[in-house]
């Protein structure tokens, strides 16, 4: 049983009238008034899981709020506050020093405000759940994807599971993509933007293949990508080059960035929000009638996205 059946059979109790949107998007929607939602979401990081026990308190600390703000991004909302509950084996006066001083500087960066939490003693953990808010209705969702929209990345992809790859052989990764792995930046500028733009939207966390497929499940719909479209750094370019390893790209997840997806019709306000605000956006494939995802190009092996269980 994996992370999104567990959720499915245990928990997924339907929804109320509190909740116009519940489990099976990157946040709840939960009804305040008559003009605006909240949405929030929580995510946990363990240490030796999801960083390595060498990290500093500062990346782990920005990290575990940087991906909690990039699912308020991939739902098109602004961060307003969030909660962290963080789990110590021990008090280290030095590490939470860095760790507070980085949490601090990142939520200061995007206007979110810690308001509570809770702290216990164990194997280090930080869980931390961010609220955020959008106007009613015009949340992004994974449910939206429409026929012929074309899809799109934010960025660049694959750089952070290169650096992880790299760690785990016993490399040195450039300071550019160890930075990628360990400092992601949330999307949140783009994601707001996306909301007259974008039909469905999804933040890459666990690998390209596996969130696009969550699009397309929810949608009920298919789509085909092109490999040899989708936006990478010249250091993993040469890695695939070396090895053909698209699994690195397509599976490897901790990117962060936004896969969304768009009408024809709308290219051009995309092209405009592109050109004035110096975003990068890169089409990589189109929705289609399929029910699958088919991947154009010279590889055909069956990737392997993270899963919890």
């Amino acid at each position: 049983m994996n992370e999104f059946s567990l959720i499915e059979t245990y928990f997924n109790w339907g929804s109320s009238n509190l909740a116009n949107l519940g489990i099976g998007d990157d946040c709840a929607v939960i009804n305040i008034d008559t003009n605006y939602q909240l949405v929030t979401s929580v995510d946990t990081l363990i240490e030796s899981v999801h960083f390595p026990s060498n990290t500093s308190a500062s990346d782990i600390a920005y990290k575990s709020l940087a991906v909690n703000l990039s699912d308020l991004a991939a739902m098109g909302a602004r961060a307003k506050y969030f909660t962290l509950a963080l789990t110590l084996p021990n008090i280290n006066k030095k590490w939470l020093s860095q760790f507070s001083t980085s949490l601090k500087s990142l939520a200061n960066e995007f206007g979110i405000v810690l308001v509570g939490g809770d702290t216990t003693k164990g194997a280090l953990s930080i869980t931390i759940n961010v609220t955020g808010v959008v106007e009613k209705n015009k949340a992004l969702l994974r449910s939206s994807a429409k026929m012929g929209d074309l899809i799109f990345v934010s960025n660049t992809i694959g750089n952070a599971a290169y650096a992880w790859k790299q760690l785990q052989n016993n490399q040195t990764p450039s300071e550019y993509v160890i930075n990628q792995f360990n400092r992601p930046k949330p999307q949140l500028f783009l994601g707001q933007q996306l909301s007259d733009i974008a039909n469905a939207c999804i933040d890459i966390s666990d690998g390209l293949e596996q969130d696009l497929t969550h699009i397309l499940t929810r949608s009920n719909v298919g789509a085909s990508i092109n490999l040899d479209d989708i936006p990478l750094i010249n250091e993993v370019k040469t890695y695939i080059k070396k090895t053909n390893d698209w699994c690195l790209v397509l599976a490897g997840g901790d990117d962060y960035e936004l896969c969304f997806t768009t009408p024809v019709k709308n290219m051009d306000l995309l092209k405009a929000l592109q050109s004035k605000n110096d975003i990068k956006v890169t089409q990589i494939g189109i929705i289609n009638d399929s029910m699958v995802l088919t991947k154009i190009g010279s590889f055909d092996k069956q990737c392997c996205s993270y899963q919890h269980f």
